[in-house]
């Protein structure tokens, strides 16, 4: 069951992702010839509205085939006034990044509606005390409940969290509550070592304290949910972005990288666990489809989009000689990639790295 579930969120978000795609293009009246989920041979069509609507036997992808625009061969034009090539470069590149939009838009509604479901957050109710830390030294003690900062409510750790992050080491005035009992403390963060959730050891201000465990749903009104939302998807984007650049510096080795099974193997566990772990898993992998496909790489949105701005500010198309060689060689490193991801992916799966 949580295969097939994984299946579906993997069409859902191909779905969404073309059909961003394939909405732009109509709107400037650019005929779309297919709209496949799936690539490689159909197994099922039907023609509606001038399109043909396909599934094919690989379902693990998709793609909207404009007139006049096809990957597999760059060079192909039509001169047709519904082709894609007829229309302006402005209007090509929104055709392009309408497909990443629908993406962000669809996790911007999935974390909405998380956050109106009801977000399970960490109490900021402390579980233990590194020795000789601001925490210690101030006479914080393991089951303290941390109530406010300088006067500000704080409900969740991850709000104490970001609130001492923020500190820059000044000193915070802390309200807790001590076994019924409200007590006020004084304390200053100290920065200390930790590691960043790419294993990186990073300098930043601590108190020393780590969360008991308990945990709280927290809900909220539309508003609030439509802000959180918004914060979400940019904080998934931020980390997307983040690791790429990890990876390309090698912080991030490159035996990380995980290929289809492993996002198929996530999304089944993320099924099971429950609903809100699997809108969240979706909304993060949708934000990822976005990104991905925004890269300046040939053969991909991002790079399609780079063409089309070459040709809009020169006035002119690119030489047909490099769009064709550059097209080329952006199927061969998609390819090496997605080849290494599934070599990890079997990695794993035998046990070859390991834990």
């Amino acid at each position: 069951m949580g295969i097939l579930t994984a299946l579906l969120v993997l069409s859902l978000l191909i779905f969404i992702h073309e059909l961003g795609h394939f909405t732009a293009a109509r709107a400037f009246g650019v005929k779309v010839e297919r709209f496949s989920i799936g690539f490689g041979p159909i197994l099922a069509s039907k023609e509606c509205c001038g399109t043909q609507w396909a599934l094919s036997a690989f379902p693990l992808g998709g793609y909207v085939k404009m007139k006049g625009q096809d990957d597999l061969d760059p060079l192909k034009r039509s001169d047709d006034p519904d082709s894609y090539n007829a229309k302006p470069p402005w209007q090509r590149i929104i055709i392009l990044l309408a497909g990443p939009f629908a993406n962000f838009f669809l996790a911007f509604l999935l974390y909405t509606a998380i956050a109106l479901i009801g977000l399970e957050e960490l109490t900021p109710r402390i579980g233990e005390i590194l020795p000789n830390s601001p925490a210690q030294e101030a006479g914080l003690r393991p089951g303290d409940r941390i109530v406010a900062i300088n006067g500000k409510p704080i409900q969740t750790w991850s709000q104490l969290s970001h609130t001492i992050a923020k500190s820059q080491g000044t000193p915070l005035r802390l309200l807790i509550e001590r076994q019924g009992e409200m007590v006020q403390l004084t304390i200053t963060p100290k920065r200390m070592k930790s590691r960043n959730i790419f294993g990186e050891e990073v300098q930043r201000p601590m108190l020393g304290i780590s969360p008991g465990g308990e945990t709280t749903t927290i809900r909220y009104s539309l508003l609030e949910a439509l802000r959180i939302g918004w914060q979400k998807t940019i904080d998934a984007s931020l980390f997307i972005v983040k690791g790429i650049e990890k990876m390309v510096e090698g912080a991030i080795p490159a035996k990380e990288l995980g290929g289809v099974i492993t996002i198929m193997d996530v999304t089944a566990k993320a099924s099971q666990v429950g609903l809100v772990a699997l809108l969240s898993l979706t909304a993060l992998i949708s934000v990822n489809l976005a990104i991905l496909n925004l890269l300046p790489i040939p053969a991909l949105d991002g790079g399609h989009i780079l063409f089309n701005l070459y040709e809009w500010i020169a006035r002119r198309p690119p030489n047909q000689e490099v769009l064709y060689r550059l097209t080329l060689a952006g199927w061969i490193f998609l390819i090496a990639l997605m080849g290494l991801g599934l070599y990890n992916d079997i990695n794993r799966l035998i046990g070859a790295y390991g834990g």
